[in-house]
């Protein structure tokens, strides 16, 4: 089983924000409700959980812009929560 990472809703006037680092490395495995990257907007910095335990397979490098809805990562074999 997968389960997409996506970047979540960010505010009611932010429509994009930096992924700042992933707080896990790729192909480690992660637990569901783990944080496992931060994002910053203009008003804040952010963590982002795994819904689902599994081995992270990063999508988007830290650095990139990312919006609402984006897929940050995918959780490879895990069980959901």
């Amino acid at each position: 089983m997968a389960a997409e990472i996506r970047i979540p809703q960010l505010g009611e006037s932010i429509t994009e924000a930096t992924l700042v680092r992933w707080l896990k490395a790729d192909g480690a495995h992660v637990d569901a409700d783990e944080v496992v990257l931060e994002l910053e907007t203009e008003k804040a910095t952010m963590e982002v959980q795994a819904e689902t335990a599994g081995q992270l397979s990063i999508v988007v490098p830290a650095g990139s812009r990312v919006h609402p809805g984006d897929v940050g990562a995918i959780a490879l074999g895990g069980t959901a929560r």
